[in-house]
C-alpha cells in the first residue's frame, strides 16, 4: 500500500475500533500483545488521557462510540484520577471503582500536559464536563508546573506539591507544547500560545548549540546532566543520551506554532521553521538506517552514536508527521519565509519510505501495531511490551489530512463545519 488518503482512513478506523477495547471503569488499560486489558498494570494517567484525546478526535469524525469513550475519560479524569485534597491529578490507580486504590500518587508534568490535551480536544468535541476539566488542569498549570522565571516547566512532585524533583526534562516539556498549543485552540487565551513558543524558543536555541541534538536532561537550574541514566539507557521515558524521535517531534511542534502565528496574521520568526528543519536533518542522519537495518533507533550518545538499537513505532510515526509538516510548510508557504521545491519532494519521499517500514515491520495487521522491534526489526518488549498506545499513529495518520494549525480537534471541527 501507499501513504494515500485511503490507505490512511483505513488504518485510522482499524486503530480506534482496536483501541475501544482498553476501557476499564475508571479510565483507560493498559493493552497486551493481543489487545486485551493487561489487569496486572494499573490504570494510568498519561494512558487514560491519550485515550480521550484519541476518542474525542475520533468523536468530531462522527464515530458515536468514541464519542461514549471520550465522555467516559473526561469522567474518570473528573473522578477517579483527580486528587479531590490536594489538585492535581495521580499518577496511576487501579481498576475498581468501588475501592478505589491510588498506586502511584506522585504529580508529574508529563502526565498533567496530557490531561491539558484531553480536557482541550474532548471540549472541543463537546463532552459535557470537558470545560470544567480543561480549566482545573490549566489552573494546575499556572499554580504547580509553569517556572514563570525559566519560561518551562517543572518535572515532577510529591502528592501534596510539597517537594519539588530536582530534575528537570525536555520530555515534559514538550509535551506541554502540544497541550498548550491544544489548549489555546479551546479557550483562545493568548498566555498558552506564547508559553509554548517560549519553550520552543528555548529547545532550539539550545538545540543549535549541540550539533541540533535537543538536550533531554537537567537539574532544577537548567543545567544539562550529560550523565543522566547512563545506567538506563532504555528508559521509556528518560533514557541516556539522545532521542532522534524526539527531534522530529520538536520539530513539527515548531511548524504547528508559526503556523498558528501566521493563522493570526503574525510574522512567524525564521527559526521557526529554519529551526525546525535543521532539527528533523540531524535527527534523520542519527537515527535511520544507521546501524546495518532499516529503521530509527531509539536513542544515540553525544556524537551520534547508537546507544539503544531497538526500533520504537512512535519514532517512525512522529518522523512520518514531521516530514508531512515540514514538506506543507514550505510547499505551501503558510506564513513562512522560504519555498524549495527539491527539500519538499525530499521529504515526502522519506514519510513515504518510512510508511514502508512501518507496513513492513511495524504493522502486525490494521490497527495492530507492534510498539518495539529489536535491532532485526522483530517483535521486542525490553521497553514497551504490548500495544498500549493509539496516540502516535492516529496523529500521524490525520496530519496529511489538516492544516498546520489549529491543532487536531479544532482543525477538524473546522474541516467538518
Amino acid at each position: 500500500m501507499t501513504f494515500d488518503s485511503d490507505t490512511r482512513a483505513k488504518q485510522f478506523d482499524a486503530l480506534i475500533d482496536f483501541a475501544k477495547a482498553s476501557r476499564v471503569p475508571t479510565g483507560f488499560g493498559y493493552l497486551d500483545a493481543n489487545g486485551k486489558v493487561d489487569s496486572s498494570r494499573p490504570v494510568e494517567l498519561w494512558i487514560t488521557c491519550r485515550m480521550t484525546h484519541v476518542f474525542s478526535l475520533a468523536s468530531i469524525m462522527g464515530d458515536s462510540e468514541a464519542g461514549v469513550l471520550a465522555t467516559h475519560g473526561v469522567k474518570a479524569l473528573s473522578t477517579y484520577f483527580y486528587d479531590q485534597q490536594y489538585s492535581g491529578w495521580f499518577s496511576a490507580i487501579g481498576h475498581d471503582t468501588e475501592n478505589l486504590q491510588v498506586v502511584d500518587d506522585t504529580k508529574m508534568a508529563y502526565a498533567h500536559a496530557f490531561v491539558v490535551l484531553a480536557a482541550s480536544s474532548a471540549k472541543i468535541a463537546g463532552v459535557e464536563a470537558a470545560a470544567d476539566l480543561l480549566d482545573q488542569a490549566l489552573a494546575v498549570q499556572d499554580e504547580f508546573w509553569w517556572e514563570g522565571d525559566q519560561a518551562k516547566v517543572r518535572e515532577s512532585y510529591d502528592r501534596e506539591f510539597v517537594e519539588c524533583e530536582r530534575y528537570r526534562g525536555v520530555n515534559a516539556n514538550m509535551h506541554t507544547v502540544e497541550s498548550y498549543l491544544a489548549a489555546y485552540d479551546a479557550t483562545d487565551d493568548r498566555q498558552w500560545l506564547n508559553r509554548a513558543v517560549a519553550i520552543l524558543n528555548w529547545v532550539v536555541e539550545a538545540s543549535s548549540k549541540n550539533n541540533w541534538r535537543v538536550p533531554e536532561h537537567f537539574d532544577e537550574n537548567w543545567n544539562v546532566l550529560p550523565d543522566y541514566n547512563r545506567d538506563r539507557p532504555k528508559d521509556p521515558f528518560r533514557p541516556f543520551g539522545f532521542t532522534p524521535g524526539h527531534g522530529f517531534e520538536w520539530a513539527r511542534l515548531s511548524v504547528h506554532a508559526g503556523a498558528q502565528l501566521a493563522r493570526s496574521a503574525e510574522k512567524v520568526p525564521h527559526w521557526m521553521l529554519g529551526g525546525a528543519l535543521q532539527l528533523f536533518d540531524r535527527a534523520v542522519a542519527d537515527g535511520w538506517n544507521v546501524d546495518g537495518a532499516p529503521g530509527f533507533v531509539y536513542t544515540t550518545d553525544e556524537n551520534g552514536q547508537p546507544v539503544a538499537r531497538e526500533r520504537m513505532h512512535w519514532v517512525a510515526c512522529e518522523a512520518i508527521g514531521a516530514a508531512v509538516t515540514l514538506a506543507r510548510a514550505l510547499e505551501e508557504n503558510e506564513g513562512f519565509a522560504g519555498d524549495d521545491a527539491a527539500k519538499v519532494e525530499d521529504l515526502r519521499a522519506h514519510a513515504n519510505t518510512w510508511w514502508e517500514y512501518c507496513e513492513r515491520y511495524l504493522i502486525e495487521q490494521p490497527g495492530r501495531w507492534w510498539h518495539e522491534l529489536d535491532e532485526n526489526n522483530q517483535p521486542s518488549t525490553v521497553t514497551w511490551p504490548g500495544k498500549p498506545d493509539a496516540y502516535h499513529v492516529v496523529q500521524m495518520l490525520l496530519l496529511p489530512e489538516l492544516p498546520l494549525a489549529p491543532t487536531f480537534a479544532r482543525a477538524i471541527q473546522e474541516a467538518i463545519a
